[in-house]
């Protein structure tokens, strides 16, 4: 990958052992550039200790940050080795910075906060990263997942793409900023959070007991894709996310007639499920467009190279008709080099997640359930009209279908909370921090094309977006889509060198805040 000239290739990219063989790489000072940032002592004085920390090397941090074994199975992870480490970086740079306990021992909080001018009145930029992962099944990986191993110019690791990746490249760019002397205009505050994944102390908890540390006026966390041209590394497409899709889920129920295993019946539940799930897994719910999705797919048909896609993308955004808009997304679907993504864009999605049945092998069990993990498009289909749906296709084969709410919760209570995430509206683009995000994605990436976008996944901006306060999303590294495929599943991996470009991306969004 070509890295572009202007992209902060003219900061000292010393590296440091930080990453590998613990912190005291990173203690090492650098001499600093701050003298030509700022004039007079008073000047010298602010930016005090922080001004001799030294740039850490992207990927010697990222190699530490996978070598935390932070697994989330859904009751929250062990991060506090991985805070305790990440603090003393910190430190290492004169940045206050403070681990918060939740009751879930070892599962912990850190909060970073880099002053910014005195006396600014600027509410503080917050950068949001989760540390937890999920699982991983260690026999299908080639690699060990939690040592960062290098190979053919790839960093592999639980948490390489998401999000330990967009941590070390954010955390990277900050210490060049801090080694250089630079004041920033407000407050930075890194939040690296834990139960992202799962689990009861998430940011949800965290904005309830410690608000006070969290306010802020704008909010930077994973999201949007830098999607690569044909050839895989060639970047076409920076993203930055306004929204993520509306999360729910469904469960589905067979029964049938318990009794020995010796004697099979015709009402099986296993078996009555298993065509329900085999209907559900051909079935796709209505292509719907918005504002936001839409202006996705036009700058996708600028971007491309492929003339087969940019027409099919035409012809889609041109549709006059429910007929020709699913003729048309299915053809770019099918054209696509990251054919899932585009097709989870377009429509409330389901993945099959969870599937149990049976206590023992002579008995034939009265039930079998299916946890269906759903997605909606906010401003798309509505999550209520999606389960109506769902309901009409299971009742000729009896199969039950509940949605899965909060305990002591009902349905409508449930559907009326969707109803409320549905209609949020995508963050505003007129603000300095989607201004700072377009002007880097130029900087650095000019050959690409740059663009808002709907995220299919989801994050921890929840509690910001309650409150009115925009957040948005970035992964900022190009990656092709064995690598999107990888998130979550095995061999997960980024390439090096987009690491390396997409830490002076997040050095040049953090300019714009320089004083």
């Amino acid at each position: 990958m070509v890295r572009p000239e202007g992209s902060g290739a003219q900061v000292d990219r010393r590296k440091f052992v930080a990453g590998v063989g613990g912190v005291a790489g990173l203690a090492a000072l650098a001499t600093t550039a701050g003298s030509q940032l700022g004039t007079g002592p008073a000047a010298a004085s602010r930016r005090g200790a922080r001004s001799a920390a030294a740039p850490a090397d992207p990927l010697a941090l990222l190699k530490k940050m996978l070598s935390f074994d932070t697994q989330n199975f859904g009751k929250g992870g062990n991060t506090r080795p991985h805070a305790e480490w990440l603090k003393s970086v910190w430190d290492a740079a004169g940045v206050p910075a403070e681990i918060i306990a939740t009751p879930q021992p070892d599962n912990v909080h850190l909060i970073a906060r880099i002053p910014g001018k005195a006396g600014s009145k600027e509410k503080p930029l917050l950068l949001l990263g989760h540390s937890d992962v999920v699982p991983v099944e260690r026999e299908n990986w080639s690699v060990d997942p939690f040592t960062g191993t290098v190979k053919d110019g790839e960093i592999y690791g639980r948490g390489a793409l998401d999000m330990k990746g967009a941590n070390a490249a954010s955390v990277s760019a900050l210490l060049r900023h801090l080694s250089q002397g630079a004041e920033f205009d407000r407050d930075i505050i890194v939040l690296t959070d834990c139960d992202e994944e799962a689990g009861s102390y998430g940011s949800g908890w965290l904005a309830k007991e410690h608000w006070d540390k969290l306010d802020c006026g704008m909010v930077l966390t994973e999201g949007g894709w830098f999607l690569a041209q044909s050839d895989g590394t060639t970047p076409m497409l920076i993203t930055v996310t306004r929204q993520d899709k509306v999360y729910f889920n469904l469960d589905l129920r067979a029964r049938g007639t318990a009794t020995h295993s010796s004697k099979p019946m015709p009402d099986s539940a296993i078996v009555g499920l298993s065509r329900a799930v085999s209907e559900l897994g051909d079935h796709k719910a209505p292509v719907a467009l918005t504002d936001v999705t839409r202006a996705y797919f036009e700058a996708l048909a600028r971007a491309t190279d492929d003339r087969k896609l940019r027409s099919a993308l035409r012809l889609m955004l041109k549709a006059r008709s429910q007929r020709s808009l699913e003729r048309a997304a299915a053809l770019v679907v099918r054209l696509s080099d990251y054919p899932y993504l585009h097709s989870a864009l377009l429509r409330t999605t389901m993945a099959f997640v969870i599937e149990d049945a049976g206590y023992k092998e002579n008995v034939i069990p009265s039930e079998a359930h299916v946890r269906v993990n759903c997605r909606g498009i906010p401003g798309g289909q509505k999550p209520r009209d999606f389960l109506a749906s769902i309901r009409r296709l299971m009742d000729e084969r009896d199969i039950e279908v509940t949605l899965a709410g909060a305990e002591g919760e009902t349905e409508e209570q449930t559907l009326a909370a969707l109803d409320k995430r549905w209609a949020t509206p995508p963050a505003d683009v007129k603000t300095p921090l989607f201004s700072g995000i377009s002007q880097a994605a130029v900087k650095t990436y000019p050959e690409a094309v740059f663009t808002p976008a709907l995220f299919e996944a989801g994050t921890s901006l929840g509690p910001w977006r309650e409150k009115g306060i925009p957040g948005y999303g970035v992964y900022p590294y190009v990656i092709d889509n064995d690598q999107l495929i990888g998130m979550h599943g095995n061999d997960e991996r980024i390439f090096v060198e987009a690491l390396a470009t997409g830490t002076d991306f997040m050095y040049e969004v953090f300019s714009r805040f320089r004083v």
